[in-house]
């Protein structure tokens, strides 16, 4: 998207070009003869047309309020997801916030929503101004996120973490570097998005570390700053997203909006985390969602929900009933890590499909999955794991849903 393309698409003859484009039909088979048709009415700027489009395609129930916004595929790959930027946005309600990595201002359009005054940079100046016609609530600038021009604000970032398509992994080679936005904010109040696979503890980062998963998937570590944690170090956030109306897994929704309800569960290092570990399991193993794993917080969580550790080194929990909102295994039979045994087990309970979970133990799911030649009709599972010094599975039933779930939209 240059400055000219975007100058043109703000007129009338550019929304014209968007909405003919927005009337196409983009799947593979037509995509040749779609962009054939926007090429005939206007060579030039054709191709940005198509990425408004295309992008806002994809942002559809990412972006709150896509369908009217002017984006590129590139920043919606790279847009947090609404309801998690939206929870985000409410810790933040009532104060200044300055968002200093503000790309096209997918951030932005939440932060209004909450907020007091609401600040957006981006060192693109394309972006900046893509941002400011997305979001004119806010007020919108190019500036360098390591030297925001603004005092009080709340510093909001959200360093890019690729980089010609591939994911970076070095907090230094992040844009911005990670260790210079920490560097820059120190002193002030400040939100840090990062990868959830990130080891912060080298960082120097002296605040709270949130990990946020949605619908089943860890979406990002969030660091914040001890003024804005409330005494708080390790934080899990759990997401699920559900129709409105429908009921939820933890009693009414966090927040309701365009049909869909956010419905979250959380739980911090200020838990209880006094559990019980014991090597025989009760009806069933539940698997913590990977936000509460990541965070360090299985016996928080544990504890909350009455369960317990089979080991107390491993993040497998048991209990009579799977907690709401999550999902769990009914414990068949126990085996040792013994291909034959577990063919012959397998074999007696007519199994055809396997789902493996595996923690502490070197075994790979798939390799063993081949190794045991299904060939009956049966969904089942295979929780392999270490209790103690040895290696041992349990043969469970299919994945099942804690009893009145509702499925995740």
């Amino acid at each position: 998207m240059t400055p000219e393309d975007l100058d043109f698409l703000r007129t009338d003859a550019g929304r014209d070009l968007i909405d003919l484009a927005a009337g196409l039909d983009w799947s593979r088979a037509c995509v040749v003869s779609s962009t054939a048709t926007v090429r005939r009415a206007d060579a030039e700027h054709a191709a940005a047309a198509i990425d408004v489009v295309t992008a806002r395609a994809r942002a559809r129930g990412r972006i709150r309020g896509a369908g009217a916004m002017l984006l590129t595929d590139e920043a919606v790959q790279q847009a947090t997801a609404w309801p998690v930027a939206a929870l985000r946005a409410e810790r933040l309600a009532g104060r200044d916030v300055h968002d200093v990595t503000c790309s096209v201002g997918a951030e932005l359009t939440e932060l209004v929503r909450t907020a007091g005054r609401v600040i957006g940079s981006d060192l693109d100046p394309v972006r900046a101004r893509m941002a400011a016609h997305n979001v004119p609530e806010a007020l919108v600038c190019v500036a360098d996120a390591l030297a925001p021009p603004s005092r009080e604000a709340v510093l909001v970032a959200d360093p890019a973490r690729r980089a010609g398509g591939r994911r970076i992994h070095d907090p230094a080679q992040l844009s911005p570097p990670l260790p210079d936005l920490l560097a820059g904010a120190a002193g002030r109040d400040h939100v840090i998005k990062c990868a959830p696979g990130l080891d912060t503890s080298a960082l120097g980062h002296e605040g709270e570390v949130e990990l946020v998963s949605l619908d089943g998937s860890v979406r990002e570590a969030c660091l914040w700053s001890p003024g804005l944690s409330g005494g708080v170090r390790r934080r899990a956030t759990v997401v699920r997203t559900a129709a409105a109306g429908a009921p939820g897994p933890w009693g009414p929704a966090r927040l309701t909006a365009d049909g869909v309800a956010v419905h979250v569960e959380e739980v911090t290092d200020g838990d209880d985390d006094e559990v019980d570990a014991h090597p025989e399991p009760e009806r069933f193993i539940v698997d913590p969602d990977g936000a509460v794993v990541r965070a360090g917080l299985v016996r928080h969580w544990a504890r909350r929900h009455g369960l317990r550790q089979l080991d107390p080194r491993i993040a497998h929990l048991t209990g009579p009933r799977i907690p709401p909102g999550h999902s769990g295994f009914e414990v068949l039979e126990r085996c040792r890590l013994d291909r034959k045994q577990l063919r012959r087990a397998l074999r007696a309970r007519d199994c055809g499909s396997l789902e493996i979970l595996v923690r502490g133990v070197d075994t790979d799911p798939d390799v063993l999955r081949r190794s045991l030649s299904l060939s009956g009709s049966r969904p089942l599972a295979l929780v392999v794991t270490r209790i103690g010094t040895s290696a041992v599975v349990f043969v469970c039933g299919p994945r099942t849903r804690a009893a009145g779930d509702q499925p995740n939209m």
